[in-house]
């Protein structure tokens, strides 16, 4: 290794090709377009649903509650600008990805970022599950008999989103692009030709439908405006998900990132305010089987084509705002490895910058979660968006922290703002948990838990194996040890040949075993070869190991541990022959016997196991494969 130096050439000049690989690299890493449409979904899909829920909550009050539609939604609105002037800070000081759980370890603590992670992560599957359902419920409403098969709809949607991923963030980017432009382009169709009617349109898409206003008004107190406050955030989740992904932008990531957040929160803030206005202006009233959405696409644009657009935009994005968390969810599970705190597989990345065992988690996951849903997005609802409040509250303090520690100019106004939006977002958790508890809430509150103490069993793991390996200090230097090489052998053939060939290469001393089976089949072949081994004299001694029952791998076990108690200081390697296959389903034509061995010796020894690969090629001609150690 060398210390101190700029590269390994030691000039202190890049080398030549590492701009290149850079340049390709980049390829595979987002815009800030690219951005909006790969980690935006979840956020502008929620427009969807985010003044539904205001209106419904509203809806109990009557007629004079709905008129709070436009100050609720307001408030919301500044609530996402705290949190994008937030998340923009988070960006900028936490360049390498993580967000709330990024900034939560650095100045809450460690547990702090944990129940951070974990609340991250719960929104990000339960973002799939939902995301896919609620779209596959859009298409069910306007196809009624696919009703019965929307489980295998949301699950074949599932993998096909899985598929484009693990093409790469990018290559997903590029395939959602013309979606998001689609349906963000028919909510601001929406907007502008409704504000120039004074007057619906249509009121055809709610026509027969019963209304679900309360027949008996009621007052508007603090409680009903903090419900319908706390149910109109819902609109809020995916605005932390640039932050998350920071590292999937292309250079400077940072800026990039920043202007991905901004223009997520304009674009977001502008819709929401608008369909409120909308609805203020149209007096709408929220009816049965019928969206808001939808009556304002009927009333701003009449019940026409235009309206059929912006309901099949509506289902193909809620469906695809699963990707945000293919975007985010990886990249902090790639995080938690690199602290040891998941498996280090999740930090592992493709040739196109993806965290492939993340996205197949995810997928899995999900899966399983639609499966005990059964597709039906009512029984997932109640779960979802708790989580990510938790994330919001836990990311406003730490920021609250990182201004006061930081001091910069203008750092009280700063750390006010943050504190603000804390607030309003630990209240909207406490509400939302709240009201929701009973209808299946409790079951994140419970997960929230279990899952940092996973991370935590999986980090104390670590931990006992870097004390092991004595991670962190200067290890002792190497030294020669008399090595043995055991080299397990059934028959002869050309494969033992060169079997004892890597093996005297490899060792001080080397010795073929045999395990005799005890049958009287097993006694013929072993003295069968016994007679071949001493006509053949290949200079290798030849011992035979009896085996009490059928098994294989034992015997050869017992030999090895009793060689290591004999010569403590003998390094020990069990070389196995194997036959390389020419066809990937000729694999079935094997006996499994080295997989036997391999496993048996690796479970109940501190051998090395050296796998030597035999090829047979398509033709007559054979090769012998490097060997493939193991230990």
């Amino acid at each position: 290794m060398l210390a101190n130096s700029e590269n390994a050439t030691g000039t202190g000049e890049e080398p030549p090709d590492t701009g290149a690989a850079r340049s390709a690299e980049d390829r595979h890493r987002l815009t800030a377009v690219q951005g909006l449409a790969a980690l935006s979904l979840d956020a502008m899909a929620s427009v969807a649903y985010g003044p539904e829920s205001i209106v419904l909550v509203l809806a109990a009050a009557g007629a004079h509650g709905l008129g709070y539609t436009l100050p609720v939604t307001l408030a919301i609105a500044a609530l996402l600008a705290v949190l994008v002037a937030s998340y923009r800070q988070v960006i900028a000081a936490f360049p390498d990805g993580g967000g709330s759980y990024a900034v939560a370890k650095r100045h809450l603590g460690r547990r702090t970022s944990l129940f951070t992670a974990a609340s991250l992560v719960l929104d990000y599957v339960l973002n799939v599950a939902v995301s896919v359902t609620a779209g596959v419920a859009a298409l069910t409403s306007a196809f009624p008999s696919l009703y019965a098969d929307r489980l295998w709809i949301c699950l074949a949607v599932l993998v096909l989103i899985t598929g484009v991923n693990l093409r790469g963030i990018v290559d997903s980017a590029k395939a959602f692009i013309v979606p998001t432009a689609v349906f963000v382009g028919s909510i601001l169709a929406v907007v502008v030709v409704g504000l120039f009617r004074s007057a619906p349109a249509s009121t055809e898409a709610a026509a027969g439908h019963a209304s679900a206003l309360a027949g008996n008004a009621t007052a508007v107190g603090a409680l009903l405006l903090l419900k319908a406050f706390a149910a109109g955030c819902s609109a809020l989740t995916g605005v932390e998900a640039v932050a998350n992904a920071v590292p999937s932008f292309r250079a400077p990531a940072t800026r990039r990132a920043q202007r991905t957040e901004v223009a997520l929160g304009a674009l977001l803030g502008v819709m929401l305010i608008g369909l409120s206005v909308l609805i203020g202006r149209f007096h709408l009233q929220p009816v049965e089987g019928v969206t808001v959405l939808a009556q304002l696409a009927d009333a701003s644009l009449g019940h026409n084509w235009a309206f059929y657009v912006v309901q099949f935009a509506t289902v193909v994005l809620l469906a695809l705002a699963a990707n945000t968390s293919f975007g985010g969810l990886p990249v902090l599970m790639g995080l938690l490895a690199r602290d040891n705190y998941l498996p280090h597989v999740f930090g592992l990345k493709a040739d196109r910058q993806v965290h492939r065992h993340g996205v197949l988690a995810l997928a899995a996951v999900s899966a399983l979660l639609l499966a005990f849903s059964g597709g039906d997005v009512n029984t997932l609802v109640p779960l979802f968006a708790i989580g990510v409040f938790v994330g919001f509250t836990i990311c406003q303090v730490g920021m609250v922290r990182h201004w006061r520690e930081e001091r910069s100019a203008g750092w009280r106004g700063k750390a006010v703002l943050n504190g603000f939006g804390a607030v309003l977002t630990g209240v909207s958790a406490v509400v939302v948990t709240a009201t929701k508890f009973a209808e299946g809430a409790w079951l994140i509150v419970v997960a929230l838990p279990v899952l940092v103490l996973a991370f935590e069993v999986v980090h104390r793991a670590y931990e006992r194996i870097g004390e092991r390996l004595e991670l962190g200090r200067v290890p002792e230097a190497p030294r020669r040890c008399h090595s043995v090489v055991v080299v397990p052998v059934s028959s002869l053939s050309r494969l033992t040949s060169k079997a004892l060939t890597a093996a005297v290469s490899l060792g001080d001393e080397v010795v073929a075993v045999t395990v005799s089976q005890p049958d009287t089949e097993g006694r013929r072949a072993a003295e069968s070869l016994r007679r071949d081994w001493e006509l053949w004299n290949p200079g290798v001694d030849l011992v035979e190991l009896p085996a009490p029952t059928r098994a294989l791998g034992r015997p050869i076990v017992d030999y090895v541990r009793a060689l290591s108690d004999r010569h403590p200081d003998t390094r020990v390697t069990v070389l196995i022959p194997e036959v390389e296959p020419a066809r990937l389903w000729q694999r079935l034509l094997q006996n499994q016997r080295g997989a036997v061995v391999a496993h048996a010796v690796r479970r109940d020894t501190d051998a090395v196991i050296c796998r030597l690969r035999f090829r047979v090629a398509a033709g007559s001609a054979t090769t012998a494969a490097g060997p493939a150690v193991r230990t």
